[in-house]
């Protein structure tokens, strides 16, 4: 098993390593100057010059790349040109390890500024998580235990409906009625639970609610797939003819082998989602990593787009290998050399 651990994590950094080299050379490549766009319309060609000098983008991408990976180890300073650092001393800004690069629009580090949203897109996303898995995968079970009945059908038909919904009408909706004019539910404002608990589950309430809905569909119909399979298998029949009872032979033996593609379902999700739920953190004004992304790409900050982009490949590929060594523990089937 420790085995196995070292060589999945050296390969994920290795995958981190050329999706960054990846990255850089589609952005930082691209026929848009970053330099002209950040340095603003109404600058001179010598201000221009001066910002691609002091950002480092006069070198050629694979330089760049290198220099952006010695900044992940051991921290960078900018301005990036060692002539424009001795020549004004006091505009020197140290940026530490892991430095994940520089933001001439916010003016600061791009690790620190994800920093401060990772808690809100977190937040959002494990409330969201721990909903669509506990009603998804419940109703599955529910709806493959009374396949063809009425409940059954409804519970199916349901989730086709709400699937069928994209996820910004599910979030208008959600928010105009329960929380504008009904008034059942505040209007929903991220509160960081260290200040009050109660208020951060309040505010995450509407936004995972959105994604959870989309997911719950989607995991109601995986779970019931997987759920009817195992039922049909051989060792299942041979099960109830010993006479186990009715609750062990579905949680000790259907569920451990259908979970397995619902845990990789789930891992990979969450994992994308810690990257940032876009669309519902900008319809309910969160200020999280998703709300960023979209900021950062109208305003073309390229440096903050490179960094969001590595931290939500880091959590997909984290969340993948958790999901690999859950496997052992939900099938034991599964061995690891």
């Amino acid at each position: 098993m420790f085995a196995y651990i070292v060589r999945r994590l050296f390969s994920g950094i290795v995958m981190l390593i050329v999706m960054s080299f990846v990255t850089i050379l589609l952005f930082f490549s691209s026929a848009v100057d970053p330099a002209r766009v950040m340095c603003g319309k109404s600058c001179t060609p010598e201000r221009i010059e001066q910002t691609r000098k002091a950002l480092g983008y006069d070198k050629p991408a694979v330089q760049q790349w290198t220099a952006f990976l010695g900044g992940v180890v051991k921290g960078r300073e900018y301005p990036a040109d060692e002539a424009l650092r001795k020549a004004a001393p006091q505009l020197v800004v140290d940026c530490h390890a892991p430095c994940l690069g520089y933001s001439t629009v916010t003016q600061q580090s791009v690790g620190s500024t994800l920093w401060t949203k990772l808690p809100v897109t977190g937040s959002l996303a494990i409330a969201a998580f721990i909903m669509w898995m506990v009603v998804g995968v419940g109703l599955g079970i529910i709806s493959a235990l009374f396949k063809g009945t009425l409940l059954d059908r409804a519970i199916v038909g349901s989730s086709l409906l709400f699937y069928a919904f994209p996820t910004f009408a599910i979030g208008i909706a959600l928010y105009t009625y329960l929380s504008l004019k009904w008034h059942l539910v505040k209007i929903p404002a991220y509160t960081p639970i260290s200040e009050s608990p109660s208020a951060w589950l309040q505010g995450l309430f509407l936004p995972a609610l959105t994604l959870a809905l989309v997911y719950i569909a989607g995991y109601v119909r995986l779970t019931r797939a997987f759920v009817l399979e195992s039922l049909s298998e051989d060792y299942l029949r041979t099960a109830k003819a010993k006479g186990l009872a009715p609750r062990k032979i579905l949680f000790k033996h259907t569920m451990r082998a259908a979970l397995t593609p619902v845990v990789t379902a789930a891992g990979l999700d969450l994992g994308g989602l810690l990257g940032g739920a876009i669309i519902t953190e900008t319809i309910f004004n969160y200020d999280g990593l998703g709300k960023l992304a979209v900021l950062s790409n109208a305003q073309f900050d390229l440096p903050m787009i490179v960094g969001i982009v590595l931290v939500a490949a880091t959590f997909v590929i984290l969340a993948n290998l958790i999901v690999d060594l859950l496997y052992a523990l939900i099938d034991p089937r599964v061995k690891y050399a």
